[in-house]
């Protein structure tokens, strides 16, 4: 071997080990980072529409398949255009967290069972303008007089106008960040049978001002005065229906004259209301302690999911789940003190009920269930802020972290498991109305 390469070899090995050795203390010295929390996936919106009657129905149902996926991608939820109604007799639309019906409505039996098992099941709804036109409600009456609440059509105004509307409620999400009264868009207006103010579970969120009147330009088809609710939520369901969708026309030359998406208040009800309904409203944790008296939602930092009574149970044995969020009540709870800082995770069900874990167990992995409350320790939970302003729970029996899936799989039952610090130990209280 030649003698200056035998001197080189062994200082040549040296130097990898150094580097070596410098690139593991460099790893060992770096300062430690949590790993950022996966956002939650954006819900998902189905748009249904016919597009077959009336000029000014189809006009609003076009300029709506071009808005709504450019707010889409503005705002953090997709946008499917269909006119396929049977999505809703063949479970289609179990694949969206909201649908919205554009111009029409179910028209067969198959659609509407679909249609009403969806909102059952925590769907959520946005209906504009003819989507609750009938002749008939007895026809459809869980759709016409308990749903929507307002019964058969009973008048409209002629021809369409803009009209001032005054806020109702401003504490509702949809219409928290509109001013006290603000003008519409265009629109022809409806008239209902029902009084929706009689009804306890419709709460109208704004109505038409009584500075409006008169309301249309023909003679024989001018409100000059009266109640008339133009956006309005049931709220044993998560819906809103608008009464706007009818453009202005010009039926000679089938041109529109008018936009619906000409108010930008009246838009930011719509995009407000959407988020609502695709649960992606009030997603920061709140600035302050838990309320006591407050409800919230419970979304986790994991995987995006909502802790959820599996299919709205109140019974002791309900399984603890995660779901897709929904803001039924099946996913809303509140937080109230037992002592030494701890609390019990009621249920808005049925408020007797709260967050259990199974037999008493201490077990990794043991799963969580609603149980009448009875002061057992395995019922009360510790709230431990964290720097990002969610929350981790700690169960007071065993020391163990209230856990959700690895995965945003909806029906995985929640579990206690080491406390980790992990996403899926981490969640987001939401306020809810």
């Amino acid at each position: 071997m030649h003698p200056r390469r035998a001197s080189l070899a062994v200082p040549s090995r040296c130097l990898r080990l150094l580097l070596l050795l410098a690139v593991l203390i460099g790893l060992a010295e770096a300062p430690a980072q949590a790993a950022p929390h996966p956002a939650a996936a954006p819900f998902k919106v189905l748009g249904l529409y016919s597009g077959t009657w009336d000029a000014a129905h189809i006009s609003f149902e076009k300029e709506a398949n071009e808005w709504f996926p450019r707010q889409a991608a503005a705002n953090g939820f997709t946008y499917t255009a269909s006119n396929d109604w049977d999505l809703l007799a063949n479970g289609g639309v179990d694949a969206y967290q909201v649908v919205l019906f554009l111009d029409d409505l179910p028209q067969t039996a198959a659609q509407r069972t679909g249609f009403e098992r969806y909102m059952r099941s925590g769907g959520a709804w946005l209906g504009f303008h003819v989507s609750a036109f009938t002749t008939n409600a007895s026809g459809w009456s869980w759709y016409h007089d308990q749903f929507l609440g307002s019964g058969d059509f009973k008048s409209n105004t002629w021809g369409p106008t803009s009209t001032v509307l005054r806020v109702e409620d401003r504490t509702h999400p949809a219409t928290k960040n509109l001013p006290a009264t603000f003008a519409s868009s265009v629109s022809e207006w409806y008239s209902w049978s029902h009084d929706l103010r009689q009804n306890p579970d419709i709460k109208i969120l704004a109505s038409i001002d009584p500075s409006s009147f008169p309301v249309g330009t023909d003679p024989d088809q001018t409100w000059y005065s009266g109640y008339y609710p133009i956006l309005w939520t049931n709220t044993k369901y998560r819906m809103l229906y608008a009464n706007f969708g009818h453009n202005a026309m010009d039926y000679a030359t089938d041109t529109p004259l008018s936009s619906t998406f000409a108010s930008e208040t009246q838009n930011r009800f719509v995009l407000d209301g959407l988020k609502w309904l695709g649960g992606a409203t009030q997603t920061e944790p709140p600035s302050g302690p838990l309320s006591e008296t407050a409800w919230y939602s419970l979304r986790n930092g994991g995987n995006g999911t909502c802790v959820d009574a599996r299919a709205a149970g109140t019974a002791n044995g309900t399984v603890i789940q995660q779901y897709t969020c929904n803001g039924t009540t099946a996913q809303q709870y509140q937080f109230r003190s037992t002592d030494s800082g701890y609390l019990r995770i009621t249920g808005r069900g049925d408020p007797q009920q709260v967050i259990d874990v199974a037999d008493r167990s201490t077990a990794e992995g043991a799963g969580l269930q609603l149980w009448a409350y009875g002061g057992g320790r395995n019922q009360q939970w510790r709230a431990v802020r964290q720097d990002d302003g969610a929350y981790h729970f700690v169960a007071r029996h065993s020391g163990k972290c209230l856990s959700a899936g690895a995965t945003a799989a909806a029906g995985i039952q929640l579990t206690q498991r080491t406390c980790d610090g992990s996403p899926v130990q981490s969640f987001i209280p939401t306020a809810q109305p």
